[in-house]
């Protein structure tokens, strides 16, 4: 008897965040109650072989093994096995997802399996209570990556971007909230520093200075922007921000449509001084 379940669950957030948020294994363990910790052993582009470690059972063991995954974002496909099989003669996982709309997407686990002889239960056993399991684990999912989609987001809470000058703080995204659009977040200036001249091919800018005094070149022409103040950066723009005040500067902005790759949205003109 070979085991076989077959799961699935809709989540209410585009497929793209459900795919980022459920592929980094690293963040198991705050996504899945069973996971202690997950390490990386080796990892490609579209694949990663890992350590899991679960949280101790009844009996106070603790289960480890190794696994990997491979992954095709073009068919929303992942697959994965069990490289250390531990009770398992074998145990294969494919993950699907499947966009229903532009914010609901359903994720599905197949697992095909069969217990070892001396495993501690059979194969039909296991069955049950991986059904089991996979749905209280994937509820868990569900409810925590919808809350990250309304969860309040804190300047110090993402990482810090300084590669054009300035503290660039990228806080509601694609990545970060399941946003679709456009992002935007906020950028800190010091007196007399500047952001490094660039464009954006595909998408509008908008900021808006909360604090201090700028000047916005755009295409070469000087704009002095004052607090409580905003101003309208249209596509192919060339537009530098420089501090021309006395204190830090900090500026909020939007940019929209997306790029259609992230790589593509920013083009520099100039090198940070």
């Amino acid at each position: 008897m070979i085991g076989h379940t077959d799961n699935a669950i809709e989540i209410a957030a585009p497929a793209a965040f459900v795919w980022e948020h459920t592929n980094d294994v690293t963040t198991w363990p705050g996504l899945f109650s069973e996971y202690a910790k997950a390490e990386v052993l080796e990892e490609s582009e579209s694949s990663v072989t890992f350590r899991l470690t679960m949280h101790p059972d009844e009996q106070g063991r603790v289960w480890s093994w190794v696994s990997e995954r491979s992954w095709d974002r073009d068919t929303w496909t992942v697959r994965a096995r069990r490289v250390e099989t531990g009770p398992f003669e074998f145990m294969n996982i494919t993950w699907v997802y499947e966009e229903l709309a532009d914010d609901l997407t359903r994720m599905r686990w197949v697992q095909d399996f069969h217990m070892k002889p001396d495993a501690p239960i059979d194969t039909a056993a296991m069955t049950d209570r991986i059904n089991t399991n996979t749905l209280v684990q994937m509820g868990l999912i569900k409810e925590k990556l919808e809350s990250r989609r309304r969860a309040v987001i804190g300047f110090h809470d993402v990482p810090s971007n300084q590669r054009r000058g300035g503290d660039l703080r990228t806080l509601l995204s694609p990545a970060t909230c399941g946003a679709t659009a456009g992002f935007s977040g906020a950028v800190r200036v010091a007196p007399g520093e500047k952001v490094a001249e660039h464009y954006h091919p595909y998408s509008e800018e908008f900021l808006f200075l909360a604090a201090g005094t700028l000047k916005v070149d755009l295409d070469g022409e000087p704009v002095v922007l004052e607090a409580e103040q905003a101003l309208f950066v249209p596509r192919n723009v060339r537009h530098r921000l420089t501090n021309v005040g006395e204190v830090e500067a900090l500026v909020v902005f939007q940019l929209c449509p997306l790029a259609p790759r992230p790589e593509l949205g920013h083009v520099d003109t100039e090198e940070v001084s």
